[in-house]
């Protein structure tokens, strides 16, 4: 997923933070958008592991829990 982040970063101009917001948003809703076996092997591809949402990855950027 950082390669994904720091790709659009560089590509926007955005922050880290922010291209990681981004990315998220639209993985999310690729993700909704997908069967769901096809949807859970996103998070796999992108090394996020099992049980672990993408917007749960980036939570703490926010101080969220």
């Amino acid at each position: 997923m950082d390669e994904l982040v720091n790709m659009v970063a560089k590509k926007t101009g955005l922050s880290p933070e922010m291209a990681k917001t981004a990315v998220t948003v639209v993985l999310d809703f690729v993700k909704k958008k997908l069967p769901a076996p096809i949807a859970s092997q996103i998070d796999t591809v992108l090394g996020i592991g099992s049980g672990t949402s993408i917007a749960g990855a980036i939570s703490g950027l926010f101080g969220k829990k």
